[in-house]
């Protein structure tokens, strides 16, 4: 992949990753108490509702920002890893409603391969 359209490939994905966590993180501080309700019904406590909905609008700010996109996307990466955990054992509906949580994953995994450092090569 040349290194132009692996610019153009990273920055349309994190557009898109950065204004879903955006609305992600924004909704969940809108509807905090059902926020804190479904956090602690599944056995979570309500801190980690504000750790998460913080992370969400902090980390897909950072993935608009150059400087801090690959620690945007690790740092996001290990909320989703988390999501997809939690959708697998304690949410109810289980990985079909979890397929979401998967896909920003791999996107972000995806953000994060794109953005490698590359060795020129002469």
């Amino acid at each position: 992949m040349s290194a132009s359209a692996r610019n153009i490939t990273a920055w349309v994905l994190q557009g898109l990753l950065g204004l879903a966590f955006i609305a992600s993180g924004v909704k969940k501080f809108a509807d905090l108490p059902g926020t804190l309700g479904m956090f602690t019904s599944i056995g979570l406590p309500g801190i980690v509702a504000y750790l998460v909905a913080g992370g969400e609008v902090l980390g897909g700010i950072g993935l608009l920002v150059p400087l801090f996109t690959r620690a945007a996307a690790m740092g996001l990466m290990i909320i989703m890893a988390g999501a997809v955990v939690m959708h697998a054992t304690k949410i109810p509906g289980g990985m079909a409603n979890g397929v979401p949580a998967l896909v920003l994953l791999i996107g972000l995994g995806v953000i994060v391969w794109l953005r490698r450092p590359v060795q020129a090569t002469a």
